[in-house]
């Protein structure tokens, strides 16, 4: 499975609105997602390896984004009939068992994947208070396998920049991990 890479930022594109089933049984949307002073939104899934290798550290960086007034959404756009590991079941049960402290999201239609121009899982989206794009940039130098301890926590402090002046850093390194997994 080759690793695929996102594009570069497009500063000021703005966040485009959802309204998507989450794991909590809840419907949630752009606005009922986002934190005063910004969003995280995040393609993940369940069995990515490159997900896997860093969920510890996304589910850390969430919960202390959240006291910035930073608010996170998970979502996965991957077609669940060919990976069933993906499924909205093993959605809900890793959700809980790992006490994901945001929504984590079923595109089952996939149209939010691709009205967001997502590319691979993990892929990341940080948003400004006026929901314009400011980060698309990995989350720290992990790969297949998690960054030593000490790896500079690149996507946290983008997010704390854009938290606290609404501009995310000039120079950003994409995101790398499995392709989305679009329907045929």
């Amino acid at each position: 499975m080759p690793a695929l890479t996102p594009p570069v930022c497009d500063f000021g594109v703005p966040a485009p609105d959802f309204s998507l089933r989450g794991t909590d049984g809840r419907i949630h949307t752009l606005q009922s997602c986002r934190g005063p002073n910004g969003l995280l939104v995040m393609f993940i899934c369940n069995h990515c390896p490159f997900v896997k290798a860093v969920i510890d550290r996304i589910v850390r960086d969430c919960r202390e984004l959240a006291t910035l007034g930073v608010g996170s959404v998970a979502i996965m756009s991957n077609d669940t009939v060919a990976y069933p590991d993906d499924g909205f079941d093993n959605m809900a049960r890793w959700a809980k068992e790992l006490d994901f402290p945001f929504p984590y999201l079923l595109d089952d239609s996939q149209a939010v994947g691709r009205a967001y121009g997502a590319v691979c899982t993990p892929d990341f989206f940080g948003y400004n208070a006026a929901l314009e794009l400011q980060y698309r940039g990995r989350l720290d130098a992990s790969q297949r396998e998690a960054a030593p301890p000490g790896a500079r926590r690149e996507l946290f402090e983008a997010m704390r920049q854009i938290a606290a002046t609404g501009q995310g850093p000039r120079d950003q390194v994409a995101s790398i991990g499995c392709s989305i997994k679009w329907r045929s």
